[in-house]
């Protein structure tokens, strides 16, 4: 069943004082892959004096670089708009003869293309011995392995939600068994590379929308349509391409995800980047989902 929505997301910076900010890199835009339709997008930004342009960075990602002009003592960045949210099959995908089952190498071109996403960053005892585990098992489908690798960290990291800025490391999701989704995402990358698969953080948003059938409740379990900033993981399988694996649901990606960012590491993918002078500030943000006709 198709379900037109019109998603509303404010991010409200608040100073104590009149503060000079550097240019602030804004990626909220719905990335070109994205499963569901977007009818519309409006992105709001006060003050209104301010210079604003739209690029593209290294990773293709739609980024609008924000100048202001003058101090300012807070700034409110806001998202409108409308998705046509249509079931989709995740597993509508081919995967080359030579990426269907796991191991498997890449073709040396693209290896190459492919390599700030097979960087590995982070080592530990923990992650070092999942990975030998894994390595001594015998070749299965690509597929099912990678669905059973997000449903092991779904079952071993228990999600909490971390107002903290920046991502843990993978070893420290292990060892506190614990972290957000964007913790969860990235030991899943790193897990990912490890194993000598390409693969990316992401940001975006994702939708849940309560059932329709009478007794069932959504995944926040109050019976209520939610949306909020996510992170998740992509895969590069060859003949597939990037596949979404979701750590914190164990699943792969569907029409309620949509991608606004993807970068080998997550500070690429950080929805809003910037800096301003050392000075005590709030922050406050909401989320609004209003399903349409």
């Amino acid at each position: 069943m198709t379900t037109r929505v019109e998603l509303l997301h404010q991010t409200h910076y608040h100073y104590e004082r009149p503060v000079l900010l550097s240019a602030q890199w804004v990626r909220l835009k719905p990335a070109v892959h994205c499963l569901s339709t977007i009818e519309s997008y409006q992105l709001t930004i006060e003050p209104t004096n301010h210079l604003r342009h739209w690029q593209q960075d290294p990773f293709g990602n739609l980024v609008a670089r924000i100048d202001f002009l003058e101090v300012v003592e807070s700034v409110t960045i806001q998202v409108q708009l409308i998705a046509k949210l249509e079931p989709v099959n995740p597993f509508d995908f081919l995967v080359d003869a030579c990426a269907d089952n796991f191991p498997f190498m890449y073709e040396p071109q693209i290896r190459k293309a492919l390599t700030s996403y097979l960087e590995v960053t982070e080592h530990g005892p923990r992650l070092t011995q999942w990975v030998r585990q894994i390595n001594q098992q015998p070749r299965r489908s690509t597929i099912d392995f990678l669905v059973g690798l997000t449903q092991q960290i779904y079952q071993m990291i228990s999600y909490q939600s971390r107002l903290q800025a920046g991502v843990q490391p993978a070893e420290v999701t292990l060892q506190r068994a614990s972290g957000s989704c964007r913790d969860s995402a990235w030991l899943l990358v790193q897990l990912i590379r490890s194993l000598g698969l390409a693969t990316r953080f992401v940001s975006g948003y994702l939708v849940q929308l309560a059932p329709d059938t009478p007794g069932d409740t959504p995944s926040d379990g109050l019976g209520r349509d939610t949306f909020d900033l996510h992170a998740w993981a992509e895969v590069y399988v060859p003949g597939a391409g990037w596949i979404g694996l979701d750590a914190t649901s164990g699943l792969l990606t569907t029409q309620g995800h949509i991608p606004l960012a993807s970068a080998p590491a997550p500070a690429g993918a950080a929805p809003i980047e910037g800096t301003t002078e050392s000075v005590k500030t709030w922050l406050t943000y909401s989320s609004t989902l209003i399903r349409l006709p």
